[in-house]
């Protein structure tokens, strides 16, 4: 698979209550050009809403988000994650996104978390959460004596701020959750949606 920070500028973060809302939902972000989609492990719905998005919108690239245990690992490819995302890392969190066969997206917020990851050989990972860890400025800092680094930024990002992770030569892609307005998915209004990604999907990096 292309690397899950080459895939779009834009991965959405989603939270979903119902599962029952994930497949109209996906079918928008892809529609609107973002295929990867973060669906985090945060409510009951999330394994079940990966299940369901992988076996209905081939066109999508789901992840999960907010793993946190190897116990989460499993249970994510077992639904059907082709990618994981996590918080942050420990050792034994580490060895199993490693050994999960698909691609994974540790999360760093120190300059001494990214040289751990380099030393195991992990070149790509979250940056969260970023505009409270420092944003575009600590990024941008990074990104000389660790070049060989490679991020999505995530948390607190907007439209608005978004260009400006993008344009970090250490920035893949962006995760965000701006595309997808409470009250959009509360009315199921998966146009809003669709519009709202293909704004996302338009920025450059």
């Amino acid at each position: 698979m292309t690397s899950v920070l080459d895939l779009a500028p834009v991965v959405p973060v989603v939270v979903l209550e119902d599962a029952a809302d994930a497949v109209p939902l996906a079918r928008a972000l892809v529609e609107g050009g973002l295929p990867a989609i973060e669906v985090t492990l945060r409510t009951p719905a999330a394994l079940d809403a990966i299940r369901a998005v992988a076996a209905e919108v081939p066109d999508a690239v789901v992840g999960a988000g907010t793993v946190t245990s190897p116990a989460r690992v499993a249970d994510a490819v077992a639904a059907g994650a082709r990618f994981l995302v996590s918080p942050g890392w420990t050792e034994a969190l580490l060895d199993a996104m490693a050994a999960s066969g698909v691609p994974f997206l540790p999360g760093v917020s120190t300059a001494s978390e990214v040289v751990a990851l380099l030393e195991r050989g992990v070149t790509e990972m979250k940056f969260f959460p970023a505009e409270a860890a420092g944003g575009t400025p600590y990024l941008k800092s990074l990104g000389a004596p660790l070049p060989q680094a490679r991020f999505c930024p995530t948390g607190g990002i907007t439209l608005a701020s978004a260009p400006s992770y993008l344009a970090l030569a250490n920035v893949g892609c962006v995760g965000g959750t701006w595309m997808l307005p409470p009250d959009a998915l509360a009315a199921k209004d998966w146009g809003r949606v669709e519009t709202l990604a293909r704004e996302a999907a338009g920025l450059r990096r």
